[in-house]
């Protein structure tokens, strides 16, 4: 390989070590904003759980340094959440130079819109689904059954939950996407709408806890993500070669 051709190389790893240390850096001082607040955070958190419980009950750490840790690590889970949007915006900076004129404006709205449906995901888990299922796990529970539950098993379930209906809410990208590179198109997705739905509710039944609240309330927000998706989709079908290789020379054009 010549240097000619190691040199535009060189410069795209060095601009992504960049762009990697600005993130982990964002990360950090959001940490670093948060962590006095830890476990209030894990309080915040906790909160639909122990609402729940029974006059009495609370929950419990059986590990002697879970108390410290087990709020740190939600912490550092949500300076991550919190930082999303500038981890997009210096993704979007590293990937736009790439892109075509006509393909920034189709990337632009899906990374926004990505980002947003993911934080609505995750309020949803927590104000729909977190109180219905953890009424229906403790009224179900035998009467010589004490509920006290571990903080670090909750912390791990309700992460699993905020990350399964954080992503599950991406379906409208998703759809767009595939619609967008020729997977698919909008017209097959609706004629196999049948299929698709009873797959939805399938998944949700191994994804969400054994209760069948959970799975409708994950299943039925997908449907719907799935009819606005393909609306959606018919905004973003793939240009002919011809199209696009005017734009591109449009584009080029511009460039120089």
């Amino acid at each position: 390989m010549t240097d000619d051709a190691t040199q535009p190389l060189i410069g795209h790893l060095v601009e992504l070590r960049t762009r990697l240390l600005r993130c982990i850096i964002c990360i950090l001082i959001v940490l670093a904003c948060l962590l006095y607040f830890s476990n209030d955070i894990y309080h915040i958190v906790a909160n639909p759980l122990i609402r729940q419980l029974p006059t009495g009950s609370s929950m419990i750490a059986t590990d002697i340094a879970a108390p410290f840790f087990t709020p740190i690590k939600l912490t550092a889970v949500v300076a991550i959440f919190v930082s999303i949007p500038y981890v997009l915006y210096q993704v979007w900076g590293f990937i736009a130079p790439a892109l075509y004129q006509h393909e920034k404006r189709l990337v632009m709205p899906l990374i926004i819109s990505s980002t947003i449906l993911f934080y609505i995901g995750i309020a949803f888990a927590y104000f729909m689904v977190f109180p219905l299922a953890f009424y229906f796990f403790i009224h179900t529970a035998p009467m010589d059954v004490a509920i006290n539950t571990d903080i670090t098993k909750y912390l791990d379930f309700v992460m699993t939950l905020f990350v399964v209906f954080g992503f599950a809410f991406e379906v409208p990208v998703a759809i767009i996407l595939l619609c967008w590179t020729g997977v698919t198109n909008p017209q097959s997705l609706r004629k196999k709408r049948p299929y698709i739905i009873v797959g939805v509710f399938a998944v949700a039944m191994f994804v969400t806890p054994p209760d069948v609240f959970s799975q409708i309330l994950l299943a039925i927000p997908i449907c719907l993500l799935f009819e606005i998706g393909t609306f959606f989709a018919r905004f973003y079908q793939p240009r002919k070669n011809s199209q696009l290789d005017n734009e591109s020379q449009q584009d080029l054009n511009e460039n120089q």
